[in-house]
């Protein structure tokens, strides 16, 4: 299986890369996959009770913005300090290759694509970026950076120690610009910007061999998933699906649409194989 899906990748004009939290654990990343992963990467909120899905919720933002930006304070000192794994390496040398062009699709909000060298406008984050902030009281200031905020924390308590990243033009409390659980505040204008870029090459696609690479994505939010199993029907595309919780590999690892079966190790590996 590894020799057909290498021999679809070298004869392929187009690359489609949707990625999904388990991408990111070969860097070293938690997934977030269920509470009790959630809890073994952050005790303190065991302790209370709080799960991830209560956590990634915009209301703490209005009700206790010290508590919010203790999660996503660390989240974002996490995701600056981890190096992308040697995966993202070789999907760009591919991307390199494919005269078609190449797009990210990532439900990711580390920012690794960009720290691992794809460009900045081949990559749509459907669910936003934690390098990006908006200010909370929507004071018409537009998405902005976060690449001078620096967010310090008391990890026994989870909570941020002032002053809280803040709205540059009104001085208002920021929040990440991320789509969040049950989110009627988020910004989508840069999400809306990757998604013209994305449309555009989609368009350009269809004379093309198309082969979608889908890593790390599962069932539970199954938004890549569905991602890379819609595009590859429009445009007669294959995917190969590679995931990071798996315990054996079947004839349905890389398909035309076909749904379950199995996948095979954690993803950095995977990918390396595939250069065999």
């Amino acid at each position: 299986m590894y020799k057909k899906a290498a021999e679809l990748v070298r004869k392929a004009e187009a690359l489609l890369i949707c990625a999904g939290a388990g991408m990111g654990v070969d860097s070293g990343l938690p997934d977030f996959r269920g509470n009790e992963g959630f809890w073994r990467a952050y005790p303190p909120y065991a302790k209370k009770g709080l799960g991830f899905m209560d956590m990634a919720n915009p209301s703490w933002f209005e009700r206790d913005p010290e508590f919010a930006w203790g999660f996503y304070g660390h989240r974002l000192n996490l995701y600056r300090n981890a190096p992308p794994h040697a995966g993202f390496e070789i999907l760009k040398k591919w991307t390199e290759t494919m005269p078609g062009g190449y797009f990210v699709f990532t439900s990711n909000v580390d920012g690794h694509f960009q720290k691992a060298g794809f460009s900045d406008d081949r990559i749509l984050e459907c669910h936003g970026s934690i390098h990006y902030l908006q200010c909370m009281k929507d004071c018409g200031k537009t998405v902005f950076g976060a690449d001078s905020i620096e967010v310090e924390i008391d990890e026994d308590s989870m909570r941020a120690i002032p002053p809280l990243p803040a709205c540059p033009d009104c001085g208002t409390v920021a929040r990440p610009n991320i789509l969040m659980f049950g989110d009627w505040g988020w910004d989508p204008s840069r999400e809306e910007v990757q998604s013209a870029n994305y449309r555009r090459w989609l368009n350009s696609v269809p004379r093309r061999k198309l082969v979608v690479v889908e890593c790390g994505a599962g069932t539970g939010v199954p938004t890549v998933r569905h991602q890379s199993e819609q595009i590859a029907g429009q445009l007669d595309g294959t995917v190969i699906r590679i995931r990071s919780r798996a315990r054996y590999f079947s004839s349905s690892y890389f398909h035309r649409l076909r749904r379950g079966g199995g996948a095979i190790g954690h993803v950095a590996p995977c990918i390396k194989y595939l250069t065999l």
